[in-house]
């Protein structure tokens, strides 16, 4: 575990498990690194090298009150990056950290990027536009700032229910997996999170998906209820040059982390690792 200071003098924590070919894992919002350590873990006992950063604004990294943008979330993601002087790396973001990973390599390219993995991601645009009809309104987000402001412990409470589906007839989903979203959402820094809503709903991503020329594999749940598939992986499959999408059948965004469908992701990740 380490930090990397960025050009700002932001310090960005970052974890770093293992050895092997690097794979570099991007958080959703609003979360840490440790929401990936079940995939940290296996993939390091696996034979690879498995790193994950704590986004500017929450967990062990600074809280500066500028820079909360997908350009600069990018940016400090190049800084990790390029700091542990990483090559034929895969990168692997979920919700808020699939744009950031494609804004990385709309901005940095892939001369250090083998393959690239996005689950549950907000690309191409969140927000309903009268090009993006399948969006969600912008009253949705105005609805996440003013719950966020009023009474965010609660806010991050009611949150961790539609991001597991837990509100979904006969869920699995343990009160112990609702805590530790709830843990973690709490280090984030407020203004962070707050201007992070902006971040991920209006920013558009469609020209750095144009720019994927590694295989890519993306990952959905057809019940995602706080990133609807239609307007992002569908939408992201048919932008990315030769992308593979899987669709899982009743899975809610947060699946990666949930007993009904943690195996699943998994295999499916070693699989597209190794092959």
């Amino acid at each position: 575990m380490g930090t990397v200071t960025t050009a700002d003098g932001t310090e960005i924590f970052y974890k770093d498990w293992g050895a092997g070919r690097p794979v570099v894992f991007s958080h959703g919002w609003p979360l840490t690194a440790d929401a990936w350590d079940d995939q940290l873990f296996l993939l390091a006992s696996h034979g690879y090298r498995a790193i994950a950063h704590d986004r500017r604004g929450g967990g062990r990294s600074g809280q500066p009150w500028d820079g909360n943008n997908l350009d600069t979330y990018a940016d400090d993601l190049a800084a990790v990056i390029d700091a542990l002087d990483l090559h034929d790396a895969v990168l692997v973001g979920h919700s808020t950290g699939g744009g950031e990973v494609a804004r990385y390599i709309g901005r940095h390219g892939t001369s250090r990027v083998a393959k690239a993995v996005l689950l549950s991601a907000i690309p191409p645009l969140m927000l309903k536009t009268s090009a993006n009809p399948e969006g969600q309104p912008l009253e949705v987000f105005d609805g996440l700032r003013a719950r966020l402001t009023a009474d965010r412990s609660q806010f991050y409470q009611d949150l961790s229910e539609p991001f597991y589906g837990a509100n979904r007839t006969g869920s699995t989903v343990s009160q112990g997996l609702r805590d530790s979203f709830w843990l973690l959402s709490m280090t984030v820094g407020e203004k962070g999170a707050y201007d992070c809503i902006k971040a991920f709903s209006e920013t558009d991503t469609t020209e750095d998906l144009k720019k994927f020329d590694v295989p890519t594999l993306i990952i959905h749940g057809d019940d995602d209820q706080i990133v609807p598939i239609a307007a992002a992986a569908l939408k992201s499959a048919k932008i990315i040059p030769n992308a593979t999408l899987k669709v899982y059948p009743g899975a809610p965004h947060g699946l990666a982390q949930t007993t009904a469908y943690k195996d699943t992701f998994n295999n499916d990740l070693l699989d597209f690792i190794k092959s």
